[in-house]
C-alpha cells in the first residue's frame, strides 16, 4: 500500500511538472507584444541567408552600457554645470543581425536577456549613411515611441557609440549608449562562414 501511494505521488509530481512546463510555453505563445516579433527560426534563416562574414561589420552579439548627463545653469548660478544622472554598465546583451527582408533598415536589434521565448522583440533598427562609419539607430520603446540616436562604429575596437540629446527646460540632457562587441571579434576565426 505504501509503495503504491509513493508510486502514485511520484507519478503525479512528474506529470504535473511536465504540464507546468507546457502551460508556461502555451502562456508565452499567447502573450501579445507591442513590438514586432521575430521567431527564432526566422533569425536563423536571416543569419544563414547572408552572403558575407560578420567580422568587420556591426553584426554580432553586444554588451550594452548607458550614461545619461544633464548640463545647464541652476536657478541662481552663473556658470553651466554638468552632472551624471544615470550610469548603467553592461545592463543588457543584444544581437544585431543583418536584415535582408526589410528595405527600411540594414540591421535589427534583438535583446538576448530572456530565454525560452517563442519569438523575440525587435527593439531597434540600424541604418548606415553612405560608406562612412555613421549609423542611424531607432530605438523602439513601448507604445511605438521611437528614440533616434547617431552612432559611430570603430571597427578596430569592435565598438558602437551612440548619442542623443534633448532640451528639457533650461537643461540639455545627453544620452550615450556604448555597445561592446562580444562575438565575433575582429581576430576571431569563428565569425567567418
Amino acid at each position: 500500500m505504501i509503495k503504491r501511494s509513493l508510486y502514485a505521488a511520484s507519478l503525479v509530481a512528474m506529470l504535473s511538472s511536465c504540464s507546468m512546463d507546457k502551460l508556461y510555453k502555451m502562456r508565452q505563445t499567447r502573450r501579445v507584444s507591442a513590438y514586432e516579433q521575430v521567431e527564432f527560426g526566422d533569425i536563423v534563416k536571416r543569419y544563414f541567408s547572408k552572403d558575407q562574414t560578420s567580422v568587420g561589420t556591426i553584426e554580432g552579439i553586444y554588451s550594452v552600457s548607458s550614461y545619461v548627463s544633464k548640463k545647464g545653469k541652476g536657478v541662481f548660478a552663473t556658470t553651466e554645470k554638468e552632472k551624471a544622472v544615470d550610469n548603467k554598465e553592461n545592463y543588457s546583451t543584444v544581437a544585431i543581425i543583418r536584415d535582408h527582408t526589410n528595405s527600411t533598415r540594414e540591421y535589427l536589434e534583438v535583446p538576448l536577456d530572456k530565454t525560452y521565448l517563442p519569438s523575440y522583440s525587435v527593439r531597434g533598427e540600424f541604418t548606415g549613411i553612405a560608406e562612412g562609419n555613421i549609423i542611424l539607430y531607432k530605438h523602439i520603446e513601448s507604445r511605438n515611441r521611437i528614440l533616434s540616436y547617431t552612432f559611430t562604429y570603430d571597427k578596430t575596437r569592435d565598438l558602437l557609440e551612440g548619442i542623443r540629446t534633448e532640451k528639457s527646460g533650461g537643461y540639455t540632457v545627453t544620452y550615450k549608449l556604448t555597445y561592446v562587441k562580444l562575438f565575433p571579434k575582429a581576430g576571431d576565426s569563428l565569425g567567418k562562414n
